[in-house]
C-alpha cells in the first residue's frame, strides 16, 4: 500500500506516514457521510453545536500537540503555532453562538394574506480539501460550518499537513461525533481528484487558482456548489500622510508573517513618492531585527518554506526579477550557515525598481518576499493595483478618511483594510473578486453558503 510521508522542512527529517487512501477508500468514506446525512440534518442546530462544544474542550486540551504538529511539517514558528489554536478556539466559540441565527428560519414579511419566511436547508455531503499554510485553522474552516449547517463532510488534508489534520479529525470523532457525521481520507492531489469526482454534493476548496479552476470545472460537469478561497497578490497602497511606524510595523507583519506563506499577505507594496525611501529603510531595519531559524525556537520569528518545491519557486520568481533589473535591498538567496543547510530557507527579501513585467508582480509570490514600487498620484496606484487577475484582500494607509473609503470602494478586492493588515475575524464574509475565489467563507454569509435556500409562503 502506498504511503505518504510526512518530511519536517527545517532540517528534512521524517515526521511520520500514513497510508494513502484508495478508489475504494474515498468511496467508503463518501457511502459513510452520505448514510450519516439524514439523521444528522434532523438534529436541530442547538443538538448540533453540543457536538461542537465537546470538541472544543478537546481541542483546547491537546493544544500543545497540535501547535508541535504544525511546526514540525509545515515550519511555522512554535509560537504563532499555538496563536493558530487559541485563534481557532475563538472562531469555533463564534460558530456555537451564532449558528442558530444564521441558519434559523427568517420571517421576511407578514400580512393579510400569508407569512413568508425563508428556511436554510443542507446540501448533503460536503467534501472539504484543506491547504497547509494554517493547518488548524484550515481543517476548522472546511469542518465546522459545515456540520453546524447540517451537512456531512469528507475532508482531505493537505499531504503537507497531513498528521496535524488527521489528528484534528481524530479529535472529532473522540468527542462523540457520530459516525459518518466527518470522514477522512488521506493523500495528495489524486485522492483529490477521486473525491472530487465521487458522490458529492457540495464541494470545500481552499488552494492555488490552478487547481481551483480544475475543480470548478468538474463541479460545472456534475452541477455541484463550489465554494473556494484561492490564489491572491494582495496590494498595499501607502500614502505620505499615514502614520508611518504603525504602518511600517502593520506591513512587516502583513508580508512576513508565517514566512510570507498567507493568502491574503501583502505582495506588492505602492508607495506614495515622497516617502518611498523612509518605507524601504524602516521596512529594512524591522527585517534585519527578526531571527531567521529552527521554528521549534521561542525567539525565531521566520521558519522555513514548507516545500522544496515552494522554496524552488520562490527562487525562480526572485531571479526572474533581478535579471529585469530589480534592485535587491536586503535578502535575495538562501541563508549561509550549517544551520540552514537541510532547510528550506530563504532570507526575508525586499525588492525596488520592480516593474510589472516581472514575476513577482503578475504571479503569486508565497514566501517572504516583498517588492517595493512608487506611485506620484492616487489614480496611478488604484491602477496599478488593481491589475492584476487576482483581488483577494487589500489594504490603504493614509489619515484622509474620505479618501481611504473612496480608495476602498475601488479596489478589485473581496475584504480591504483601512490602516490595518486585511486580518480575518470569525463574524467576516471573506471571500475574492477575480480569480481569488468563488462563494464567502465565516459569518453569518458563510453558514449560509453551505446551505440550500428555500423560500416558504404560508397562507392565513
Amino acid at each position: 500500500m502506498a504511503k505518504l510521508v510526512s518530511t519536517n522542512p527545517a532540517n528534512g527529517d521524517k515526521v511520520g506516514e500514513v497510508t494513502v487512501s484508495t478508489t475504494a477508500d474515498v468511496a467508503r468514506a463518501v457511502a459513510s457521510a452520505r448514510k450519516a446525512f439524514p439523521s444528522w440534518r434532523r438534529l436541530s442546530v442547538t443538538e448540533r453545536a453540543a457536538y461542537v462544544k465537546n470538541f472544543r474542550k478537546l481541542l483546547a486540551d491537546h493544544k500543545e500537540e497540535l501547535a508541535v504538529l504544525t511546526t514540525k511539517e509545515m515550519g511555522k514558528p512554535i509560537v504563532q503555532a499555538r496563536e493558530d489554536v487559541d485563534w481557532e478556539l475563538g472562531f469555533i466559540d463564534w460558530y456555537i453562538e451564532n449558528a442558530q441565527e444564521a441558519l434559523g428560519d427568517q420571517v421576511i414579511k407578514e400580512d393579510k394574506r400569508a407569512l413568508y419566511k425563508v428556511v436554510y436547508e443542507p446540501w448533503g455531503v460536503c467534501a472539504a480539501i484543506a491547504p497547509w499554510n494554517f493547518p488548524v485553522t484550515m481543517a476548522s474552516s472546511g469542518i465546522m460550518q459545515q456540520i453546524l449547517a447540517g451537512n456531512t463532510v469528507v475532508f482531505k488534508p493537505s499531504e503537507y499537513t497531513t498528521l496535524t489534520q488527521k489528528r484534528f479529525v481524530e479529535l472529532l470523532w473522540e468527542s462523540g461525533l457520530p459516525k459518518g457525521v466527518v470522514e477522512l481520507v488521506l493523500g495528495a492531489g489524486e485522492v483529490g481528484k477521486m473525491l472530487v469526482d465521487s458522490d458529492i454534493d457540495l464541494l470545500w476548496f481552499t488552494g492555488s487558482t490552478a487547481v481551483g479552476q480544475e475543480i470548478y470545472a468538474k463541479c460545472g460537469k456534475k452541477f455541484i456548489k463550489g465554494i473556494m478561497e484561492l490564489g491572491g497578490s494582495s496590494p498595499a497602497i501607502v500614502f505620505a500622510d499615514c502614520d508611518l511606524e504603525t504602518t511600517l510595523d502593520t506591513l512587516y507583519s502583513a508580508r512576513y508573517f508565517n514566512c510570507g506563506q498567507v493568502c491574503s499577505a501583502v505582495k506588492r507594496l505602492f508607495v506614495e513618492q515622497p516617502i518611498f525611501t523612509k518605507v524601504v529603510e524602516g521596512l529594512k531595519k524591522r527585517v534585519v531585527t527578526k531571527r531567521l531559524g529552527d521554528p521549534m525556537r521561542e525567539d525565531t520569528d521566520i521558519g522555513p518554506l514548507v516545500s522544496q518545491e515552494q522554496l524552488d519557486m520562490l527562487i525562480s520568481q526572485v531571479e526572474d526579477a533581478k535579471k529585469k533589473g530589480a534592485t535587491v535591498v536586503i535578502g535575495g538567496s538562501k541563508p549561509k550557515g550549517k544551520e540552514f543547510e537541510k532547510g528550506n530557507y530563504y532570507l526575508p527579501t525586499i525588492l525596488t525598481h520592480v516593474t510589472q513585467k516581472m514575476r513577482v508582480m503578475t504571479e503569486e509570490v508565497f514566501g517572504p518576499v516583498l517588492p517595493v514600487v512608487s506611485f506620484k498620484i492616487e489614480e496611478e496606484a488604484i491602477t496599478i493595483a488593481n491589475n492584476h487577475i487576482y483581488g483577494l484582500t487589500a489594504e490603504v494607509f493614509t489619515n484622509d478618511k474620505k479618501r481611504a473609503e473612496r480608495i476602498a470602494r475601488v479596489l478589485e478586492s473581496g475584504v480591504v483594510g483601512i490602516n490595518t493588515d486585511s486580518f480575518y475575524e470569525p463574524f467576516c464574509p471573506i471571500g475574492g473578486y477575480k480569480k481569488s475565489g468563488m462563494g464567502r467563507e465565516y459569518g453569518i454569509e458563510g453558514f449560509r453558503e453551505l446551505t440550500q435556500m428555500k423560500y416558504i409562503c404560508l397562507a392565513k
